[in-house]
């Protein structure tokens, strides 16, 4: 038999043991960075993923509020959840138009950036006359038209508000990739009117101003990522995770902890169990003293292999704690990157949905 509430009983969500502290003034001090840095282009902001796993919505009311106008997401369901947008307010959906998308965007005040001559077809079909993007493979070979078939005419009839395309190396100024995809996305802009152009990303927009053309769209920079050289010492820190000490316990010298008994005290240790663990995206790669929490400016290194839930630090220098209290996680992205070998993207978007996300 299905269990079933009782009709009336109101159900409210548990006070979570996890929490992302989420810093606005960092939020905006990075995007006013990357508007300065992109001289006389407007900039927007890519708000995909949630907003890199921040909560899109949230993004977005704090950077319109400081002045972006223009917001980038992957989807026609990341569209719809951000619900309608304020008058002034651009949204630009990057997957494109499918077939399945059509109702979607009949009923959406977003753009689609068409990726294929079957999706500009479509869009002239759908909606006529109605304003979209135009995404141009300048070398990347992910999505957008080729520059051949943007200049064959497939493109005439359409409103462009956009045109864009993205670079696949600007995290390296030196690669000659980006000059050949400048040059190129330079050529189509010739041959393609539109009312603007935009080809930088964040470490688009540190490679200089030749790259901002009309419109930069910032992304992993705005939420504390580096995302190129030259770019440390400016960007600030947006996400603190946190996570509370469910049990402190005294583990013997020789003792293991955690699976596999990989890690044994070489002295007796104050041990606290975190209710953290790869499944909240603190992956097993932070575990064997790879990742630490903070107790204040007391480090407290992992101990073992990191849980499915839990993780065990040493805190055998931070004598005043107890079960209940609060420990930052380090997670300073270009850090715990160099670290884990994983990416800034990857260990930002992967935090979960068990965290509070509590905005400062």
């Amino acid at each position: 038999m299905a269990l079933r509430l009782p009709i009336g009983l109101a159900v409210t969500a548990p006070d979570l043991p996890l929490r992302l502290d989420l810093d606005t003034a960092a939020l905006v001090a990075n995007w006013r960075w990357f508007a300065e840095a992109s001289g006389r282009a407007l900039c927007g902001a890519a708000v995909k993923a949630d907003g890199y796993g921040l909560g899109a919505r949230e993004v977005v009311r704090r950077l319109a509020e400081a002045g972006c106008r223009d917001f980038f997401v992957a989807t026609w369901a990341e569209a719809a959840a951000l619900g309608p947008l304020p008058d002034g307010l651009s949204l630009s959906v990057l997957h494109g138009l499918r077939e399945a998308d059509v109702p979607a965007a009949i009923a959406s005040s977003a753009r689609p950036v068409l990726n294929s001559a079957a999706m500009v077809a479509r869009w002239k079909a759908t909606a006529p006359g109605r304003a979209c993007d135009v995404m141009i493979d300048t070398g990347m070979n992910r999505l957008g038209l080729s520059p051949e078939e943007a200049r064959s005419g497939v493109l005439d009839g359409l409103e462009i508000d956009t045109l864009l395309s993205h670079l696949a190396c600007a995290d390296e100024p030196g690669h000659p990739m980006n000059e050949q995809q400048l040059f190129t996305f330079r050529s189509v802009k010739a041959a393609v009117p539109a009312r603007r152009y935009s080809l930088a990303n964040s470490a688009g927009i540190c490679l200089g101003q030749r790259y901002a053309f009309g419109l930069t769209r910032p992304g992993l920079g705005l939420y504390g990522g580096i995302p190129a050289p030259g770019a440390e010492g400016y960007i600030r820190k947006v996400v603190r995770p946190h996570a509370q000490i469910l049990q402190i316990r005294i583990v013997p010298q020789g003792g293991a902890v955690g699976y596999g008994a990989i890690y044994t005290t070489p002295a007796a240790a104050r041990v606290a169990i975190l209710n953290i663990g790869y499944a909240d995206g603190y992956l097993r790669a932070f575990g064997e003293g790879r990742g630490q929490a903070l107790a204040g400016d007391v480090a407290c290194p992992v101990l073992g292999r990191v849980s499915m839930d839990l993780l065990a630090v040493d805190v055998t220098s931070a004598p005043d704690l107890a079960e209940g209290d609060w420990l930052e996680i380090a997670y300073d992205l270009p850090s715990v990157s160099a670290v884990t070998g994983l990416s800034q993207y990857e260990l930002l978007t992967s935090l979960g949905r068990r965290y509070q996300r509590c905005w400062l």
